[in-house]
């Protein structure tokens, strides 16, 4: 099997988080599942140092913006992150969505991804689901299943 580290974090995220499992707390068990699954060793590792920097980047210092304020993306992130995905970025923030820092965290995981290839938008989405639910501390349930309608939603939401 052929699959990179946003396919063992996608397998990682759907099988646990997104079933109400919860995360083995050791990486050998983890790992054991990953295996089984038919992921390889070195995308295995990529992915723990992926969610590694996902919880190390946790600690991100408040972003102070004005609500006028726009990101400049650098040449590196937009060859990553085509206009369209940049825009929907831009739209979860605008809609609440996405803090400030997480906008940054998302970015900055993004970056982190194998490759410098671009990323699609199915990939952008599970990178944002990933980012909020590990920073879901201050979310209720609810709030987070409705942030998940509006991220993999066809269609942009309505807010009322």
């Amino acid at each position: 099997m052929k699959e990179g580290v946003i396919d063992v974090l996608m397998y990682i995220f759907s099988s646990y988080i997104d079933n109400d499992d919860t995360l083995p707390e050791d990486r050998d068990s983890i790992d054991a599942d990953l295996r089984e699954a038919g992921f390889q060793t070195q995308e295995i590792e990529k992915a723990f140092d992926w969610l590694d920097g996902l919880a190390l980047a946790g600690e991100i210092p408040s972003v102070n913006q004005s609500h006028k304020s726009m990101r400049i993306y650098s040449a590196r992130e937009h060859l990553r992150m085509d206009s369209k995905i940049q825009g929907f970025l831009f739209f979860l923030e605008q809609s609440g969505v996405l803090t400030p820092e997480l906008r940054e965290l998302v970015i900055n995981r993004i970056m982190a991804l194998d490759g410098e290839d671009q990323i699609d938008m199915e990939e952008f989405k599970w990178v944002v689901m990933m980012v909020l639910f590990n920073n879901a501390a201050d979310q209720d349930e609810n709030t987070l299943m409705h942030y998940e309608d509006i991220v993999f939603a066809d269609q942009p939401a309505l807010f009322h």
